[in-house]
């Protein structure tokens, strides 16, 4: 990136964080200035439910999983963004801060966002970051920066499972006659999660020693690696906002061929753009590489996709890397 256009995307930046502030600033001077007031004094509406605000559409799923028919869940983000970039608008920021309870994914997975929940956790009620709640012995850090974690938790599932009860906590508080739900949500998360760790690990079990690489468009995989002994390479870091080096393509590129693996994964929610020269270079020194199917990475699909809940998308993910990598067809 040349100094000029380094400098045109830090102005871009910065004004999206004054936006953000403007946002919040507005919202909290009207919430001043016309407080919509219970008997108690609280700014809230009187609901039937609570309000749950979710960031990404794994979060929301999860806790609409917990929370069952006892509260209103609103996903902020919608299917095919990336929460790497993604920057919460006006009615976003008014929605975070009308809520009961706030869920996020954490670990700099929203980095963008991260101010706009401050005056919700100050209030009291809660804002959980779901992958802040798992014991630190159990995350991966990032490669490019060791003093960051990977928020790529879901990748995991039973792993991710590990983090319902924090959301039963929550939204016990917001919804303290429900108690007993949301544990007994908590509980069915982990049994479903135990169950598709079994069938994850059935589908990749006859994918050959040599060819378990998993090369995909950004390293959203560590976690699903980790789990599923498989060695992952991302053409970008862990945040999108990465551009990847020559020097990195080159390398996969040469890996691949020594290798010889035989598939490279798009990503449903990440410029693929670098995947072409990585298989034209791959051509170049003798070796054919496929595109093999997209993958869901940092967010769900839509409604009528295989990916459209966290269980569906490890799923599709699963089959799609057997398939690509020579297992189960």
């Amino acid at each position: 990136m040349n100094p000029l256009t380094h400098m045109r995307c830090a102005a871009l930046r910065f004004r999206g964080v004054l936006t953000l502030a403007a946002f919040l600033l507005a919202a909290c001077g009207s919430a001043n200035e016309q407080p919509t007031t219970t008997a108690a004094g609280d700014p809230r509406p009187e609901r039937e439910k609570p309000l749950v605000v979710c960031t990404t559409g794994m979060v929301g799923d999860l806790v609409r999983s917990v929370a069952g028919d006892h509260a209103e869940i609103v996903v902020l983000m919608a299917p095919g963004t990336d929460p790497h970039l993604w920057t919460p608008t006006r009615t976003d920021v008014l929605r975070i801060l009308e809520a009961d309870a706030v869920f996020m994914n954490g670990l700099l997975l929203e980095g963008r966002a991260g101010d706009a929940f401050a005056r919700v956790e100050t209030s009291g009620r809660p804002v959980v970051r779901l992958a802040e709640s798992l014991d630190r012995r159990e995350l991966l850090t990032d490669p490019a920066n060791p003093s960051h974690f990977d928020p790529h938790v879901w990748m995991d599932p039973v792993l991710w499972a590990k983090t319902a009860p924090a959301v039963a906590v929550a939204l016990t508080k917001a919804s303290p006659d429900h108690a007993k739900d949301f544990d007994a949500g908590a509980a069915r998360i982990a049994a479903e999660a135990d169950s598709l760790d079994r069938e994850i690990k059935i589908e990749l079990a006859p994918i050959a020693v040599g060819q378990r690489v998993l090369v995909s468009a950004h390293d959203a995989f560590g976690y699903f690696g980790r789990r599923y002994d498989l060695e992952v390479r991302g053409v970008q870091g862990i945040s999108t906002e990465s551009e990847p080096s020559l020097a990195a393509i080159e390398a996969l590129v040469a890996e691949m061929c020594e290798k010889s693996i035989p598939t490279i994964f798009g990503e449903t929610t990440v410029s693929n753009r670098s995947l072409q020269a990585i298989v034209d270079g791959c051509a170049a020194r003798g070796h054919d590489v496929r595109m093999g199917e997209f993958l869901y990475s940092d967010s769900l699909g839509a409604a009528s996709t295989a990916g459209a809940t966290w269980v569906g998308m490890l799923r599709h993910n699963a089959q799609s890397i057997a398939a690509g990598l020579g297992g189960r067809r």
